[in-house]
């Protein structure tokens, strides 16, 4: 059986003040992309940031990584995809932005966050166990489907 993974997908319009006087995206706005994908796993999970902050932990990024393969333009149709790749210890999430018209990938990355706690600003070497179980019965959800 296939490792189970959370992944979302979220649909993005290139707006015109995303774009240079090329046309093209800037490159600043991809990581924007990443952010509001990154937001709806966290969504799915139960676990976005307002919860983080109220079970006492925050999760700063600590890595971030792009490669532009190809790039976006304006008024296309994007599919941001967001897979958690790593929840235990640290939450590592790979993103790739997909051209919805040619299929291209456009964009590919991973970001690397930790906990750190709220009360005293320590960063925690193991899973706070909120998020263990918030990651545990959304995949025990998604194996029900």
């Amino acid at each position: 059986m296939a490792e189970q993974k959370v992944i979302v997908t979220q649909t993005v319009k290139v707006p015109f003040y995303d774009v240079d006087s090329m046309g093209i995206v800037w490159h600043g706005h991809y990581i924007k992309y990443f952010e509001d994908a990154r937001c709806a796993l966290l969504d799915a999970i139960d676990y976005n940031y307002e919860s983080m902050s109220a079970s006492g932990y925050g999760f700063p990024v600590v890595d971030l990584h792009l490669k532009y393969v190809k790039p976006a333009r304006f008024n296309r149709l994007l599919k941001v995809e967001a897979t958690l790749e790593e929840w235990e210890v640290r939450l590592k999430i790979r993103y790739r932005i997909i051209d919805l018209h040619s299929g291209d990938i456009l964009t590919k990355g991973h970001s690397v966050q930790v906990a750190v706690s709220v009360d005293d600003g320590e960063m925690c070497f193991a899973t706070p166990p909120i998020l263990a179980e918030k990651v545990l019965t959304y995949l025990g959800k998604v194996g029900d489907a």
